[in-house]
Parts: C-alpha cells; structure tokens; sequence
C-alpha cells in the first residue's frame, strides 16, 4: 500500500511535468559535457525538481 507520501506521476500538474522533464534533459546534458573527471554539479537541478515534488505533495495532502 503506498504511503501518504508517495508522488505518482499523475499527482503533478502538466506544467510540473514539463518543467521535471526539461530539468531532467539539462541535467543528461551537464553529464554528457563531463571530462571524465566527474566533477559535473547538478544539484541545483536536483534542488529546483525537490522544490517541484514538495509543491505536489503539499497540493496532493491538502485534498
């Protein structure tokens, strides 16, 4: 049984879905333009999605 906090992909909003979707492709990119060093720094993007999903949990639990 999933939990009160579990996001589906249904619970986002279009414009969430399109907004993960090109944060998602920025982030493939930053990793494709790696050296091979690894130093590649997503985690604004990876901040700016969390910030998305919390939006949707708080919209999904309000209901």
């Amino acid at each position: 049984m999933p939990k009160p906090d579990d996001l589906k992909f249904s619970d986002f909003t279009t414009g969430e879905k399109v907004r993960i979707a090109a944060l998602t492709a920025r982030m493939g990119k930053r990793g494709l333009a790696d050296d091979g060093t690894g130093n590649v720094d997503i985690s604004d993007l990876q901040k700016r999605i969390e910030r998305i999903e919390k939006t949707a949990l708080r919209r999904k639990n309000k209901k």
